[in-house]
């Protein structure tokens, strides 16, 4: 059903949810808890412990398919159960739980366990929290909504590399004390989804069945959907982790001190662009702004394949940056538009398990292809891989060209 403009003047003149801003502020401080951390781990699994690149490409991909793995799981419980809130904390929670493990492991395999425990954290979370998202944004303000979580969310991502660099040159690099200031952010993040957050009482648990994740219920889910995530995994394989980014810049001169500016200039412009961009997606397509983020990763791509300096490198990254900001939060909201209110946390699930698998993938090819062939061939790859999930996106346009308008939505 098509909102009616009054209704969509209304709802942007009330704004968004505090429960949306709420979400937004967890997300930040999580992210500067796990930033802190992770954009040291690529440099310190290879400085301090002596692992190789495709380890580092190992550990990046089982970490993050671990996470969409667990997301399928709790998006369908949170249908099942019509409750959303109870699994974000439960996620948020085990994340924070894990963060001292990593200043106190001192091998491989402790590393390896805490990033594994803390992305099961992250598959319980996304999922729920996403559809609760969802479910509080009003229609007309949907991208929106998902622009201001992931801009908060990216927000945290640079000030936790900030961080991480300012406290690694006041320890003289001690990586372990970088970690212990990382645990404090995160109880934070805890607290605030705990006291500020509330539930939608929109929701009502899937009835007549006895879980989501059965053949008759998926089939529910549309055919465009299913477009919508199959061209994502497709993208999904040219975005490997961001530690390669890392790795590259360090390849081309970067000191070590300063290995987190690489995850702080990416995500300074990322975090610009991600509200803008949902804002404007709630005024015109999605599906054209989201191709456009997928050229600018193709041009990212070339650029970091091409340099050999660290100012072209830097280039590179602030593409790869504006790419993410004009993406991310569009495919989540695609999804959020094609989804049925009753699955929509089975949705979100599935999306989250397919890029993950994807990911998972992405991160075990660029790490063989880096030590076979070299950052060039690496970044080569992925610019191919996006210019057939943006052919995919325009394929999908002249299939359902209303998708991405507000006029096709999963609360229809």
């Amino acid at each position: 059903m098509q909102d009616r403009p009054e209704d969509l003047s209304v709802a942007r003149d009330r704004g968004l949810p505090p429960s949306i801003w709420a979400l937004g502020f967890v997300s930040m401080l999580m992210d500067i808890s796990s930033e802190m951390i992770h954009s040291l781990l690529p440099v310190y699994l290879v400085t301090a412990l002596g692992i190789s690149m495709a380890m580092v490409g190992l550990v990046e991909g089982v970490s993050e398919a671990t996470a969409s793995i667990v997301k399928v799981f709790s998006g369908a419980v949170s249908d099942w159960l019509g409750k959303r809130k109870a699994l974000t904390i439960l996620g948020y929670g085990i994340a924070a739980i894990t963060k001292p493990v990593f200043p106190l492991a001192e091998t491989f395999g402790a590393i390896f366990t805490a990033r594994f425990i803390d992305r099961i954290g992250k598959g319980i979370r996304g999922a729920p929290r996403d559809a609760l998202i969802a479910d509080l944004a009003p229609p007309a303000l949907r991208g929106a909504s998902f622009g201001l979580r992931q801009s908060l969310d990216t927000i945290g991502a640079f000030i936790g590399p900030l961080l991480a660099i300012a406290l690694m040159w006041w320890s003289a690099n001690n990586f372990a004390i970088v970690f212990w200031l990382a645990v404090i952010p995160a109880f934070l993040s805890v607290a605030v989804l705990f006291f500020f957050v509330r539930e939608s009482d929109r929701v009502q648990p899937v009835i007549g069945v006895r879980f989501p994740l059965q053949w008759a219920e998926l089939k529910k889910l549309s055919s465009v959907y299913w477009l919508v995530v199959l061209i994502s995994a497709i993208f999904t394989l040219a975005r490997f982790s961001e530690a390669f980014l890392i790795l590259k810049a360090q390849a081309s001169g970067l000191p070590l001190a300063l290995a987190p500016a690489v995850l702080v200039a990416m995500n300074v412009v990322y975090a610009l662009a991600a509200y803008p961009t949902g804002v404007l997606s709630d005024r015109v397509n999605r599906l054209l702004l989201l191709s456009l983020g997928f050229v600018i990763l193709i041009v990212a791509d070339l650029v970091l394949a091409a340099s050999s300096g660290l100012v072209a490198v830097f280039i590179g990254i602030a593409l790869w940056g504006l790419h993410l900001g004009l993406t991310q939060g569009l495919l989540v909201t695609l999804v959020a538009d094609t989804a049925q209110e009753d699955l929509r946390g089975t949705g979100f699930g599935i999306f989250h398990l397919v890029s993950g698998v994807a990911l998972f993938a992405a991160s075990l090819l660029a790490g063989g292809l880096w030590e076979v062939f070299g950052p060039g061939v690496t970044f080569q790859a992925a610019a191919v891989l996006t210019a057939l999930a943006l052919l995919g996106l325009g394929l999908l346009y002249f299939k359902v060209p209303r998708l991405g308008t507000g006029h096709l939505s999963g609360s229809s």
